[in-house]
């Protein structure tokens, strides 16, 4: 891939950012426009495993944050950073133009939106809200709406990558929305990310999420079952591990978050499974594809039974595991 791009292709309107290399067509005016921009504060709401680290990562970069989470406990370490923590969405609203939400389910971006101490009870007209939580599509377009009503700017900006991207800084996000408003959604989404791919109108970061999740559930489940049927055959596991990643059966979750104890370090599979992407997060995204095949009458043979293996996870006691914990959970003959 080319240390830059900037691409629109022909029909989907697709346009690419790495920050790797920044694109050069920015104005001297512009730049300093950005840099006292980068001078107000930016309001985050949701301090959860993704939350907090793509907040620190704004605080590096220089943004005075707005902070409100559900769980005070999750604003101490910010509080005590000198960031300023608000008891509601709305007072985040109140003080912040620019919001970023990072919420676990629907229901919780709804109730953040729109509940009774909302954004929307007090947002300022021309404020961007962007919403990187993985909701489904058709919620992210009817809060595009409310916020219009409002004369505001909603952007659905879900992210991949993992705990570990948002730590460095190095996560994707999938954005839709109005694409005039792309370049100001990426000042932000730059300082969490190093890619930014602009996906279409408002819904559309959240079906590509959505595919990559559904896939990304399948790649691990498959890479837990090679890894256990080899083992069992008496394979080390690390030198299996390192043959799939020298061969066609290469993938993600084989590579860089191998689901197998002992054989990486610095991964949940490390840690007990701890940490991560949870196994009911997982459970939750693979709804979201099903909904999602059902409405547009898509056949996802596999994706369904994955939803039905993370769904039987979660009943197990694996709900607040990472979801590679798959490999732990087919270990266990009397799961089946």
């Amino acid at each position: 891939m080319a240390a830059s791009l900037r691409l629109r292709g022909a029909t989907s309107g697709l346009r690419y950012w790495s920050h790797r290399q920044r694109p050069a067509a920015a104005s001297l005016a512009a730049v300093c426009s950005r840099s006292m921009a980068s001078k107000t504060p930016v309001g985050f709401i949701g301090l959860g495993n993704m939350g907090n680290p793509m907040a620190k990562n704004l605080m590096k970069h220089g943004y005075p944050l707005i902070i409100y989470d559900v769980f005070p406990d999750a604003c101490k370490e910010f509080q005590e950073a000198g960031e300023q923590v608000v008891s509601s969405p709305a007072d985040v609203a109140e003080k912040a133009d620019r919001i970023i939400t990072m919420l676990p389910t629907s229901i919780n971006a709804v109730e953040a939106y729109s509940g009774t101490n909302g954004i929307l009870k007090k947002v300022k007209k021309g404020s961007l809200l962007i919403d990187s939580s993985t909701i489904d599509p058709s919620v992210s377009k009817e809060l595009a709406k409310e916020v219009e009503k409002m004369g505001a700017v909603f952007m659905d900006a879900p992210v991949s990558g993992g705990v570990g991207a948002a730590r460095s800084g190095n996560l994707t996000f999938m954005v839709g929305g109005v694409e005039e408003e792309f370049a100001a959604a990426q000042e932000l989404l730059g300082c969490m990310g190093s890619n930014v791919v602009y996906c279409g109108a408002v819904g559309t970061g959240q079906a590509a999420k959505i595919c990559n999740n559904m896939l990304l559930a399948i790649s691990m489940i498959g890479t837990a079952e090679a890894m256990n049927l080899g083992i069992r055959l008496g394979l080390d596991p690390k030198l299996l591990a390192k043959i799939l990643n020298m061969s066609s059966g290469r993938c993600w979750s084989s590579d860089t978050y191998n689901p197998v104890p002992g054989v990486m370090d610095g991964v949940p599979s490390a840690n007990n499974y701890q940490g991560g992407f949870g196994t009911t997060l997982m459970a939750k995204d693979l709804g979201l594809a099903q909904d999602s095949a059902t409405s547009t009458k898509s056949p996802i043979l596999l994706g369904s039974l994955a939803h039905q293996i993370y769904r039987m996870m979660c009943a197990k006691g694996y709900s607040k595991k990472d979801f590679s914990s798959v490999f732990q959970f087919l270990r266990e003959e009397e799961n089946f």
